[in-house]
């Protein structure tokens, strides 16, 4: 059976997903004239715009939302393990991955909130809903929504929750099933509260999280100022065969960083359109520009932090291909979240495992938020008459289990499993915005007519042309915004 799992990640995660995820940033950014640049400053001021309603959340507890499913383990082991076996350049290509997925994050996130609904009482969208609305092939939406709930609410928790209860274990001894239980009851907690809490605690915690982490590495990065130019020259050397020491590797720093750059960043996957879906808006494009934001923090940010720490300290190995190591600075230690505490420990020899303990805590927590945001709103879709109370209590239930029980056990076929559930949603996802972009970029077009004229953009799909995006008829106090969308 394990054989046979782990034919199918192969499968999954062919080279062929690592070259459509690559292809579809470099086709959105060329369309968009790279709207990641251009509308750089126009994601950062409408980051803090707009109000939370009673069917929707802020725009920055959207954002809030989306970071806490995209900054997890990924930004700390991800990182570690991108460098071990593809060297020092793997980084720079998870820049490029970073760069070039900000336009796939854009065009989802935007498709998430034109063809969004009210269901439960509160904003619901996502790959599930575009592709039916869209596209209108429901049984393409019910493989990805049935996918989506297996990977997120049944698989994944158990990572996620097995690295917040190593981290404690190795830090403070704190036995696996104590902490196991300590987060399932935390989390039990955040979700029985409904949507509006978890995007209430993830707009706390994400700022928090992310700004302490990247504190610390400032703070090492100023203790070894004098490497900066060596240590970004050796990562761009490496990222093209061009370090001696790194020789042969330019095949596995691509395949490495752009996998871990996918895998860390989710550009494409189709995970964040959740969240953008919730946000209380007056346009699409501004939550598409606002999650596109949020694929830099992810990735320029927190992964390059995490990346200079380890890069300035040393503490890393690189595996040769062929066998051995091409660098071995710290024997016997394996590739993963050790090399970011040898990093710390290296500065700060009594804060290397309690800090990034703590870092992981945070990182994998607030991600079991999001999966479960994820696995309900798709529940919800596959409900087309109402969302019933015991399927809710159910799911709760059942990602409370996968989340204890990870904690202090996880089989590898549930990590081979989750990595299946997320590969398959980025296929389907990645195929599905290729097919649905066009209501993307007429959005787009639409936002960026209407802030030349100096107005706050409002967004009537109707005039746009777009069918099936109900949320978005033309209020009737609005006929001045009327009028000019009809020009």
């Amino acid at each position: 059976m394990e054989d046979i799992i782990n034919a199918i990640n192969n499968v999954v995660w062919s080279n062929a997903l690592i070259v459509l995820c690559l292809g579809a940033g470099v086709y959105f950014s060329v369309i968009t004239r790279f709207l990641q640049v251009r509308h750089f400053g126009e994601m950062i001021r409408l980051l803090f715009q707009g109000q939370a309603s009673a069917k929707g959340v802020s725009s920055f507890q959207a954002f809030s939302l989306a970071i806490a499913g995209r900054v997890g383990t990924g930004n700390i082991a991800g990182v570690a393990t991108a460098i071990a076996m593809g060297g020092p350049g793997a980084i720079f290509w998870m820049w490029v991955i970073a760069f070039l997925g900000s336009a796939s994050a854009f065009i989802e996130a935007t498709l998430g909130q034109i063809y969004k609904q009210v269901k439960d009482g509160q904003y619901r969208g996502g790959p599930a809903f575009y592709i039916e609305k869209g596209l209108g092939l429901k049984w393409y939406a019910v493989i990805f929504a049935v996918a989506t709930i297996l990977s997120t609410a049944v698989f994944l928790p158990g990572v996620q929750s097995n690295s917040i209860a190593s981290g404690m274990h190795n830090a403070f001894s704190v036995p696996m099933a104590v902490t196991g239980g300590a987060v399932t009851v935390l989390l039990g907690f955040i979700i029985f509260g409904g949507v509006r809490r978890i995007g209430r605690v993830a707009e706390l915690m994400v700022p928090f999280m992310a700004a302490a982490y990247i504190l610390m590495a400032a703070v090492i990065i100023l203790m070894n100022i004098h490497q900066v130019p060596e240590v970004f020259g050796l990562i761009i050397r490496s990222a093209f065969d061009l370090e001696p020491a790194f020789a042969g590797l330019f095949g596995m720093a691509v395949s490495w960083g752009v996998k871990r750059g996918i895998y860390s960043n989710e550009a494409g996957q189709g995970t964040a359109p959740h969240a953008a879906a919730a946000a209380e808006v007056t346009h699409p494009a501004k939550q598409g520009l606002v999650q596109a934001f949020s694929v830099y923090v992810d990735t320029l940010f927190v992964c390059t932090a995490t990346a200079l720490m380890i890069l300035f300290t040393g503490q890393y190995n690189v595996a040769n291909p062929a066998g051995g190591f091409h660098v071995e600075n710290i024997p016997g230690v394996g590739a993963g979240a050790q090399y970011t505490q040898q990093a710390i420990g290296y500065h700060f020899p009594a804060m290397g495992a309690p800090f990034v303990a703590i870092a992981l805590f945070f990182f994998a927590f607030t991600t079991l938020m999001a999966y479960y945001y994820i696995a309900e709103t798709n529940l919800s879709y596959l409900n087309k008459r109402g969302l019933q109370v015991w399927k809710l209590w159910a799911l709760r239930g059942l990602m409370l289990l996968a989340t204890f029980y990870g904690s202090v056990k996880t089989a590898e076929a549930a990590w081979v499993l989750g990595d299946i559930g997320v590969g398959v949603m980025a296929w389907l996802n990645i195929i599905a915005i290729f097919l649905l972009q066009k209501p993307a970029l007429q959005a787009l077009k639409d936002y960026q007519r209407q802030r030349k004229l100096g107005l706050d953009p409002r967004f009537d799909a109707a005039a746009c042309g777009i069918k099936g995006a109900e949320e978005w008829q033309t209020p009737a106090d609005l006929p001045v915004q009327k009028v000019y969308i009809n020009q």
